[in-house]
């Protein structure tokens, strides 16, 4: 019992509901995986008329608009944390555009994405030159820096 209050207390700074609170952010319409959420896919639900998905839940618009849903969220649902993610800016399979910057040297090239990533993460790809596997950091414009500087 203690530990459950000490996880409730630790997340309180995440932004999760705790009882003082009385409306939540819930989805508007269906919300699919996939999709962005934006400040019309929302509504504030009094918290005595949400269902629960167990543990944590978004208790900040703030935290949920301009997140991908993960997985298919319903109205009347409280939001878990772990149903969002930040927007995919690459995806799966994707011919993407690579660039490595070297002592004011750039060269460019394109490779496959062999995995779904969004921008900051760092992800593997096949270049298009000889089937080579890489990785590299995507960018703010959907572009994979390679290298480390």
């Amino acid at each position: 019992m203690i530990l459950k209050i000490l996880a409730v207390l630790v997340t309180l700074g995440a932004g999760v509901a705790y009882a003082g609170q009385d409306r939540l952010p819930s989805p508007a319409a269906v919300i699919y995986p996939g999709d962005v959420i934006g400040e019309a896919s929302l509504v504030d639900v009094d918290r005595r008329d949400l269902a629960y998905p167990g543990g944590a839940v978004v208790s900040d618009r703030a935290q949920l608009v301009g997140r991908a849903a993960r997985r298919t969220l319903l109205p009347g649902m409280a939001i878990s944390p772990n149903w969002v993610e930040s927007p995919r800016a690459v995806a799966n399979g994707a011919n993407v555009r690579v660039v490595y910057r070297e002592d004011g040297m750039t060269i460019v090239s394109r490779a496959a994405a062999l995995q779904s990533g969004a921008v900051g993460e760092r992800i593997r790809l096949r270049s298009a030159d000889g089937g080579a596997e890489i990785s590299g950091v995507i960018q703010d414009d959907g572009s994979v820096r390679v290298g480390d500087k």
